[in-house]
């Protein structure tokens, strides 16, 4: 079992990283904010999901512990494969899915590509009781800022990106902002545009 490889990118792709290891290039499907922040020729540490098929070995890489193991669990439901529940976790952040399945709501789900009402909701209901919301999710210092980062995310939605990429970036950027530019959503979503950039050919859908 590959539980996780440390190596230097060989190539990136939108959903896809290939890892140099020992001399080794393992070939990983990856959550687009993945392979969007992979960059050839520097470090990368996965931790690794080994799907075993009759026809294939495929590898499943993730930025954190967390995300392998809701993927885990994805892949657990019924009518969920790996890509499906990759798919998810391109879209999703693992408080996301947390806060859906703990509100019962399969709205977040069913906006995934190849993600029906029928497993939408086969998703909340069986990881029901499995998955919590973070107690430890980092929040805006104010009520106003945080009110402009869910701007600047539902703006970047808007424009194409993942709902998961959309809210990262943007919490990232307020993070490293001017108080100037914290204060103004013009001001924070050109520089969050900036940070996510064209190189990987304008918004990824995942």
């Amino acid at each position: 079992m590959i539980s996780s490889l440390h190596g230097v990118v060989l190539h990136a792709a939108s959903d896809q990283v290939v890892v140099e290891v020992g001399g080794v290039g393992f070939s990983v499907f990856v959550p687009v904010d993945v392979a969007h922040t992979a960059t050839v020729g520097e470090q990368l540490r996965l931790h690794t999901s080994l799907i075993v098929r009759e026809d294939a070995l495929t590898l499943y890489g993730f930025a954190d512990r967390a995300e392998l193991e809701i993927f885990g669990l994805l892949i657990s439901v019924t009518g969920v494969g790996p890509k499906s529940a990759l798919g998810v976790l391109s879209h999703l952040t693992v408080d996301q899915i947390a806060d859906a399945v703990t509100a019962e709501d399969d709205a977040p789900f069913r906006r995934v590509s190849g993600i029906g009402p029928k497993t939408a909701k086969l998703i909340v209901v069986q990881l029901a009781g499995k998955v919590h919301p973070s107690a430890t999710t980092r929040m805006p210092a104010s009520s106003a800022a945080g009110d402009i980062v869910s701007q600047v995310a539902a703006a970047l939605v808007g424009l194409g990106w993942s709902e998961k990429v959309a809210t990262e970036a943007a919490a990232q950027t307020a993070e490293e902002a001017t108080e100037t530019e914290s204060a103004s959503v013009a001001l924070l979503l050109r520089r969050t545009l900036a940070l996510l950039g064209p190189a990987q050919g304008g918004p990824s859908r995942g």
